[in-house]
């Protein structure tokens, strides 16, 4: 392995690196602490928690398809008072010493879910909050947050005057505009973006000749939707002045690069948790070797490179 630094500045911290554990596919990160190197981890995305904390869906949950997972987790969670108090102290004591930062994933179904969650977390020792407007809006059918630019800049109003903490939102493919929901969500008050989160999809199980999922659709992550990923963050990169942190199928240190090339600040992992719990390791390394052998010292050197 080489020696090159692949410190990250985003939003006021120094990060160890641009790669998180996404949020969802990393637990609170303590569970992954004993096998990923913590020096080499930028930041953890937490778990998505609502305010009171949910079930989530029943029925089938994880179906594997080729280059993916699909998930129908429907945000299972301790709510954010049981996170602050059980989960967070967990976090502080494992990853904090290692210089990991804490972000709390943060999704709601009503502007006042959303609003109250925030304030609670504000007042915590999080060091960032990413708002998850993937939700369905129960007030207004179960039309989802993130699909229309004023519905998801209304959300981010209201989370902006009850946050004191960095606010990243995390938007959806679903968007009817991915760059005018950008522009909309900073122009709200959003210090950072993120995306993208999962597609919709569909899978039938043959035997039981039926979907596989209640819901019907489910969310498709892994490396089938990176080329989809790395469009709509070269869009959001376009569109916007504060930094954006990619996500979607990174899998390898290349995939990584890509993402950097293309603009983003940053970058989640995902999905290849899944597949290899210690892939943290191996995207830092092969990040860090492409570098070496490249002559590039720095990822401020090739960021947003490849946008002329």
């Amino acid at each position: 392995m080489s020696e090159q630094n692949l410190k990250t500045s985003l939003l006021g911290f120094s990060l160890n690196s641009p790669l998180m554990g996404a949020s969802g596919t990393f637990g609170y990160g303590v569970e992954y602490a004993h096998m990923v190197e913590l020096p080499k981890l930028g930041a953890v995305c937490g778990k998505g928690l609502t305010l009171h904390g949910q079930y989530g869906n029943e029925g089938e949950r994880l179906w594997e398809t080729p280059s993916g997972l699909m998930n129908s987790i429907g945000l299972q969670n301790p709510g954010v008072e049981h996170f602050i108090q059980v989960e967070l102290p967990e976090m502080e004591a494992q990853l904090r010493p290692a210089g990991v930062a804490i972000i709390a994933n943060l999704g709601g179904h009503s502007e006042e879910e959303y609003e109250e969650g925030a304030a609670l977390l504000s007042a915590s020792s999080v060091d960032m909050i990413e708002l998850n407007i993937s939700c369905p809006n129960v007030k207004q059918g179960g039309m989802v947050y993130g699909v229309k630019a004023e519905a998801a800049a209304q959300v981010v109003r209201r989370v902006r005057a009850a946050c004191t903490k960095p606010l990243m939102v995390k938007l959806s493919p679903q968007a009817e505009d991915i760059p005018a929901m950008c522009r909309a969500v900073e122009e709200a008050g959003a210090d950072a973006i993120s995306l993208t989160n999962t597609f919709q999809g569909c899978a039938i199980d043959l035997e039981k000749r039926r979907p596989v999922f209640n819901n019907i659709f489910a969310g498709l992550s892994g490396p089938a939707i990176r080329p989809l990923a790395l469009r709509m963050v070269w869009q959001a990169v376009g569109a916007v002045n504060i930094p954006v942190v990619g996500l979607g199928g990174i899998a390898t240190g290349r995939d990584a690069l890509e993402f950097i090339m293309a603009g983003a600040q940053a970058v989640q992992v995902g999905a290849a948790n899944f597949v290899d719990p210690r892939v943290i390791n191996r995207i830092y390394d092969e990040m860090a070797d492409w570098m070496q052998a490249n002559g590039v010292k720095s990822l401020d050197e090739i960021r947003g490179c490849a946008r002329g």
